[in-house]
């Protein structure tokens, strides 16, 4: 396989290259990883390959699969107005990188598939949510929304497209986990407004699995959508289709765990895994103080669950959160 990562770097980025060249090695099977970058000079394991975004305007190398990861921390700082502008940039100019070489290639991509997040589905408390359920509007969904219709247009050239929307990220060595491990050690952890809100998560080694799965299936062939299927196309279905202007294949998983829980619940996994109290709360209106608008992702909960995945007869490895957290070292 040779595939192209764009973040090939970040926190989900890296996870997935380790695991991909350790199997591949294991199967004894060729495999060339590609990240594109915007600094030539990042340092990068051995068995990587560096393109910058320059040089892929250019190039004429071929690639098996397109993983398009790029983007920056939405949780990262607060949603000023200049801050969404850079949300939306960090994804819109990479993939349109990349709708660029796809149109140019001579021979496309079997597959390209492009991150969004679970924020698409906006703010639905504990209403539960499979790829076939409507949306509500707000900046989150907005987000997404953009990124997720400008990577469809990679169909309209013959590229099929899996959309992954991702939960919360389970492992110490970034993402959410990464973030609460200090206050959590220092005694200072707790829940966020009541409570009550749902978590949907999933751990970094099952969304690696889950993107690994995904790929394998789809260039197997072993998909099936509402085209093979013979059946008409909508926006929202009860399946796990997108709808786009041609009939090449575009559809959507969940990389979330089967088990969601509230924030109380993920605050006391966390505290009993780290060894820590967790007595503290923080209110809801001084979440929103601190943080604006941006706090919605904190006091506000989605349950949203992997449908796709499970048809698709992906087995999660920790499917619970007591599970995702045993399974990583403290550190």
């Amino acid at each position: 396989m040779n595939i192209l990562i764009s973040g090939g770097s970040g926190f989900l980025g890296s996870a997935f290259s380790d695991e991909l060249i350790k199997r591949y090695r294991t199967q004894d099977q060729k495999l060339h990883i590609t990240w594109l970058t915007r600094n030539s000079s990042q340092a990068h394991p051995d068995d990587i390959r560096m393109m910058t975004y320059d040089a892929l305007e250019n190039t004429d190398n071929t690639f098996d699969v397109i993983l398009n990861l790029a983007g920056a921390g939405i949780a990262d700082s607060r949603w000023s107005d200049e801050r969404k502008e850079q949300l939306l940039a960090s994804r819109v100019k990479p993939t349109e990188s990349l709708l660029a070489f796809i149109e140019r290639s001579g021979v496309k991509p079997k597959l390209l598939v492009s991150g969004s997040a679970i924020g698409w589905y906006g703010t639905q408390g504990d209403k539960p949510l499979a790829e076939g359920s409507a949306f509500e509007a707000d900046f989150s969904h907005r987000l997404c929304d953009e990124w997720e219709q400008l990577a469809l247009k990679a169909t309209d050239y013959g590229v099929p497209v899996a959309i992954v929307r991702t939960g919360v990220v389970i492992h110490p060595d970034g993402g959410m986990l990464g973030k609460l491990s200090l206050p959590f050690k220092l005694g200072l952890g707790g829940q966020l407004g009541d409570g009550k809100q749902i978590m949907s998560w999933v751990s970094r080694d099952d969304w690696v699995g889950a993107a690994i799965l995904i790929i394998e299936q789809h260039l197997a062939g072993k998909i099936d959508t509402r085209q093979d299927r013979g059946l008409t196309n909508s926006s929202t279905t009860d399946d796990n289709t997108l709808k786009t202007a041609s009939n090449t294949p575009a559809l959507v998983y969940n990389l979330t765990a089967p088990n969601p829980v509230t924030n109380h619940t993920f605050t006391k996994e966390v505290g009993a895994w780290l060894h820590r109290p967790t007595f503290f709360t923080l209110p809801s209106p001084l979440l929103k103080l601190m943080f604006g608008e941006m706090s919605t992702l904190l006091i506000d909960g989605q349950k949203v669950l992997p449908q796709a995945l499970l048809d698709a007869g992906y087995e999660f490895k920790q499917p619970t959160l007591k599970q995702a957290l045993e399974g990583q070292r403290i550190k």
